[in-house]
């Protein structure tokens, strides 16, 4: 049996070092500004970034790996003996899962053997990381393809993500508002609270930051009473915020986040500025 590789792309937003601990390989995707195009992976000034946003006149655009980008990453793991399960952002916000998929249709032909299996995780961000540490676990422990594969799912069933965002006014902007579309006419200012299933989902609307903060607090509190006590934190550009969550979370689970981190320019420039997440699964997904 061949030990198994995870692979995912950019939109996890995992610290670097939890995914050195977790053999966690990853392949970037691209925001276009103007004639200039960066990978994700290599844009290390979020401030810069999101500061050129709140006044940018036209917002930058995003653009997937190609297929080239996901053999360069697969093909020396293969050559080095490894499977492969690669996790990817929802297929309905990104066409990276269809690029991943080509690019293991591409090796199963050359291979003669299906060495790679590639899974729609229908999330991203937070949720992304904790299904792609949930993988990265059955890999530790030595299972094969198809075991790594069941936990990815499993985690997937298992999770509950919720995001507050400042303003509406990026996701209209960038088209990607998904079925929170009916909240683009309100003439109230709210801050929309979401969640992520396959599409941009509206959960409710709330009229300040400090109640945004207060509903964080109440899912965290559902996700304990669920038995999900591994937890994670992320926002843009909203640090104290995040902090005063952080503390908020330690004292319902008892414990530390399995990370925190800031969300990055591809999914960023997407719902802007000011994003305020939690997430949890059960502890057993990352055994």
């Amino acid at each position: 049996m061949r030990p198994v590789a995870v692979v995912s792309d950019t939109t996890h937003y995992l610290p670097r070092a939890v995914m050195a601990a977790n053999g966690i390989h990853q392949v970037s995707l691209y925001v276009n500004q103007g004639e200039r195009q960066d990978r994700e992976a290599d844009l290390a000034d979020l401030d810069e970034y999101y500061d050129r946003l709140r006044t940018a006149a036209d917002l930058p655009t995003t653009s997937q790996p190609s297929l080239g980008d996901f053999l360069a990453v697969y093909e020396p793991l293969l050559a080095e003996g490894y499977d492969i399960v690669s996790i990817h952002l929802s297929a309905e916000l990104s066409g990276t899962f269809e690029a991943a998929r080509q690019a293991k249709e591409k090796l199963d032909e050359e291979l003669g053997e299906e060495r790679v299996a590639v899974l729609d995780s229908t999330t991203s961000c937070g949720g992304l990381g904790m299904v792609v540490l949930g993988a990265a676990a059955a890999a530790r422990a030595e299972g094969d393809r198809d075991a790594v594969l069941q936990r990815a799912r499993e985690t997937r069933e298992h999770l509950r993500i919720w995001f507050a965002i400042d303003t509406m006014e990026y996701l209209r902007r960038s088209g990607r508002v998904g079925a929170a579309r009916a909240w683009l006419g309100s003439t109230l200012k709210i801050k929309p609270i979401l969640t992520l299933e396959s599409q941009i989902t509206p959960v409710e609307r709330v009229r300040t930051s400090g109640r945004a903060l207060e509903r964080m607090v109440e899912y965290m509190e559902s996700l304990h009473e669920n038995q999900a006590d591994s937890w994670c934190v992320q926002h843009i550009q909203d640090p104290e915020r995040a902090q005063r969550l952080i503390e908020r979370g330690r004292e319902i689970f008892g414990s530390d986040p399995l990370w925190v981190s800031e969300i990055g320019p591809v999914i960023g420039t997407h719902v802007g500025p000011g994003l305020l997440g939690v997430g949890g699964c059960p502890a057993r997904c990352f055994a």
